[in-house]
């Protein structure tokens, strides 16, 4: 049975439970994640960093359903850790010696550098780009990594707190005071974390995201990934800061974050300025995504393989996909690419995404066999999280879904036009597409030989007569001439 695994993290303002299930070696999905809103920081700061009692107990009551969750779902490890307002508390022991005594659990007191650490492994594992500077905002601190071609190179953390802010300065109107503290605490950072690219991590942050998805009415419910540019919403975001309730809420600001988001946004403007950063990738992973992937990749220099995708391969295994057919699909098409791209004026960008839809085009079988390509649709642009832009994802789904129509009807892709290619680019692969899976229609992986004259593409090899009959009922861009061997 695959290895079932529970991290939790007690941060400043919620305490987390992620549960993941591994599948294979490297692949996994997670299987449940669960929040309380502790607070445990609460009333922390005004008292000399000490936990509050009623803040102790709402974390240990959180804690104890959090273990009942886990032992329903089989849980064979968990992995506790704790961040800035436990590490910071000089009571934290008998925080510590409580949860296990009463509960079984030991929580691990990560430091910043540990805290910075985790959230760097998630990014560098987990979003499409290599290069770049997580930001981290909790509860206590921030904590930021750099990294470089997917090695964390160097990693930091800052007593720059979303709560913490809010107790010492918002709570009193001392906006101004907060901006000082803040520019003091970044003048630690030094000029190698200047980057262009910020991988945005945290609870702040995510929801910025979904304030600015809602603002450009952006066309996917994808928060992991969603990419924009600093300066198309700068204004914006510092606009926030003096925002009152009731603007906040009718921009997306979600209720349980009104007291904590103006703190949150004025660290994060004023980190943007200072690392003059020119694009925002968010993350939706982070900590806790980071303490499975050093557990799972500890042997490994805590990345994984060149070339490797875990949401790929999860989808492979969860699907029970037939690798040694779709390799073979993927070869036919990758060959008719080569022979085409130059009349149907296709980038070489291109060959990825129809490998991956080839290689992932079975997934949907396993619900239903004659509406396969819906199905296959909607995993792909919901289950590929990792490691991909949201126009890759968009755009191998699509060619799925369409790849046995010859024209695509413009509404149905009208709304993602800004992340799609144009349709005629779209037909075009899903027209290779489609050929590639009709010369194995038999799925006996037939040995061809496939040629081009002008705009004619000749397919020649044994048991291709499915291949043959069917291709006379569908109309290509180009010309297609199947022909089996021996016979006329």
């Amino acid at each position: 049975m695959a290895k079932i695994t529970a991290v939790i993290d007690i941060g400043s303002n919620s305490a987390r439970m992620a549960v993941f299930k591994k599948t294979s070696r490297f692949g996994f999905y997670l299987l449940r994640e669960e929040k309380s809103k502790v607070r445990i920081s609460e009333g922390a700061y005004e008292n000399g960093g000490n936990l509050q009692d009623f803040a102790i107990e709402r974390a240990i009551n959180a804690l104890r359903e959090f273990l009942l969750i886990a032992k329903s779902l089989k849980v064979r490890k968990i992995l506790a850790v704790a961040t800035s307002a436990v590490r910071d508390a000089p009571n934290r022991s008998e925080f510590l010696s409580r949860v296990r005594r009463e509960l079984g659990i030991n929580i691990k007191v990560i430091d910043g550098d540990k805290e910075a650490f985790f959230g760097g492994v998630a990014a560098a594992n987990l979003l499409y780009e290599k290069n770049g500077v997580t930001i981290d905002i909790g509860g206590g601190s921030t904590e930021l990594a750099l990294i470089k071609r997917k090695n964390i190179e160097k990693t930091i953390s800052l007593k720059l707190g979303t709560v913490r802010l809010k107790e010492l300065y918002f709570d009193k109107g001392d906006i101004e005071g907060a901006k000082k503290h803040i520019q003091k605490e970044i003048k630690r950072l030094d000029g190698e974390f200047k980057q262009n690219k910020v991988f945005g991590i945290g609870g702040t942050i995510r929801a910025l995201s979904q304030v600015i998805m809602k603002k450009i009415e952006y066309p996917l419910d994808i928060l992991h990934g969603f990419t924009y540019d600093v300066k198309d919403h700068y204004k914006f975001l510092k606009s926030i800061v003096k925002m009152k309730d009731d603007e906040l809420l009718k921009i997306g600001v979600k209720p349980e974050r009104l007291d904590v988001i103006r703190p949150g946004v004025l660290i994060f403007t004023e980190l943007l300025d200072f690392l003059g950063a020119k694009q925002v990738i968010t993350s939706g992973v982070g900590v806790r995504e980071g303490v499975f992937l050093s557990d799972l990749l500890r042997h490994d220099n805590h990345k994984f393989p060149e070339n490797f995708n875990p949401s790929v391969r999860t989808i492979i295994d969860v699907y029970q996909i037939d690798t040694k057919l779709s390799s073979y699909e993927t070869k036919i098409a990758l060959e008719l690419f080569d022979l085409l791209k130059d009349d149907f004026k296709l980038d070489d960008k291109y060959k990825l995404h129809l490998t991956y839809a080839i290689k992932l085009s079975r997934a949907g079988e396993l619900i239903d066999f004659y509406e396969a390509h819906k199905h296959t649709d909607y995993i792909l642009l919901n289950s590929l999280h990792y490691g991909f832009r949201h126009c890759d994802r968009l755009l191998m789904s699509k060619i799925i879904r369409y790849y046995k129509r010859k024209k695509i009807k413009k509404r149905e892709i009208e709304k993602y036009k800004c992340l799609l290619p144009q349709k005629d680019i779209i037909e075009k692969l899903c027209n290779i597409f489609w050929v590639a899976k009709l010369i194995n229609i038999n799925l006996s992986m037939p040995e061809v030989n496939i040629s081009k004259k002008g705009r004619q593409i000749t397919i020649e090899g044994e048991n291709l007569y499915l291949a043959k009959e069917r291709s006379k009922s569908r109309e290509l861009f180009f010309e297609l001439n199947i022909s089996e061997k021996g016979k006329k």
